[in-house]
């Protein structure tokens, strides 16, 4: 391994503990002892990667000493080892009730504890690369939306040609992100005047829509411009642009920026209730969230991206029939078709 690991043993026999940080400290890893779980509960931290315990202890046993462990907040996720001599079925599976990670069983086998706890921490090891990756992602979501909340809080109007820069900048990156804002806002203007908004809101949606990927300034390069199929992991942190969008424009002043934050969060639900972040499900998803949601898809389709080529508007039109009732607002669909002479120009304006 690249750096050595801290290894914490704890066993009420001395000769146990010398026997395993031998062998141990051979395997090129930082040996602490504890002669019992007291002792070992005030050893532990977080620099430790790994605790190898004994199960019969007096003072306190090994299946009490893991609940403790996790239950603390600071090293509830330190992998645990169970040196034993139990081998009733029983015992083992309390032992993985209580938290327990594996077993090794006494008298000790050299290559069964290299093997067990060299996987023990490889999987500590990646479980501290997400966490770190986490943390430095809670960081720059922070500090981007600290600048915009600081952008925002100078605004004495939410003027629309501010809105529209800010709209620009979380997206900068693709190439056709301008032509993509403005086609968007044109279908979202149709779509609400067409249904007898009044023409407050009307101009409310337009101006606000450019907003509704805002929280994509939140998102990693690595993940929003991935040139194909995100993982699973990639698509869970990808979905989290609705809330960081919802929670940028959250302390906005204005009926700009409080429209943005609606159209932000909600334009991801889909009228079945099986989109995100709230699994909203029809009337529940605010109008202007279901306006914007087939305005995004709509030129999404009919573009390039990142992982895919335009499809054609034949095909394009197809998936939006396709996904009235379920992905969209039946309604609000029966009024795009009604409405697709003025939708097509603005594509191909």
């Amino acid at each position: 391994m690249a750096s050595r690991s801290k290894i914490l043993v704890v066993d009420d026999e001395p000769h146990n503990i010398v026997l395993l940080e031998g062998i141990l400290t051979k395997l090129g890893h930082d040996v602490v002892g504890a002669e019992n779980a007291v002792v070992a509960l005030e050893k532990l931290d977080r620099t430790f990667d790994l605790v190898l315990s004994d199960v019969m202890m007096p003072v306190m046993d090994g299946f009490e000493f893991v609940v403790k462990i996790r239950e603390h907040p600071e090293i509830y996720d330190i992998p645990v080892i169970m040196v034993t001599t139990l081998s009733q079925k029983d015992d083992r599976l309390k032992a993985v009730e209580v938290g327990a990670n594996d077993f090794i069983t006494k008298p000790i086998d050299i290559v069964e504890l290299k093997t067990r706890t060299e996987s023990m921490l490889k999987q500590k090891s990646q479980q501290d690369e997400i966490k770190s990756f986490q943390v430095d992602l809670n960081e720059m979501v922070e500090s981007r939306t600290m600048e915009l909340r600081e952008a925002l809080a100078r605004l004495d109007d939410a003027h629309v040609e501010t809105i529209h820069y800010l709209c620009a900048a979380a997206e900068y990156k693709d190439e056709d992100t301008a032509d993509h804002l403005i086609r968007m806002a044109e279908y979202s203007r149709i779509l609400a005047e067409k249904i007898g908004l009044d023409s407050k809101t009307v101009q409310l949606i337009h101006t606000s829509s450019p907003m509704h990927d805002i929280g994509k300034i939140g998102i990693p390069d690595s993940v929003l411009l991935k040139p194909g199929k995100l993982t699973a992991e990639e698509w869970g942190i990808m979905k989290k642009h609705a809330v960081l969008g919802g929670n940028i424009l959250s302390t906005g002043s204005s009926d700009y920026i409080n429209m943005g934050a609606s159209i932000a969060l909600s334009h991801h639900e889909k009228w079945d209730g099986s989109g995100y972040p709230n699994a909203l499900a029809g009337d529940e998803i605010p109008l202007p969230g279901r306006i914007c949601a087939i305005a995004d898809v709509f030129d999404a389709l009919t573009s390039k991206r990142p992982y895919k080529e335009p499809f054609s508007i034949e095909k394009s039109l197809e998936i939006m029939k396709e996904g009235s009732g379920n992905h969209f607002d039946p309604e609000l669909i029966r009024v795009f078709f009604e409405n697709l002479d003025e939708i097509i120009k603005v594509k191909k304006t």
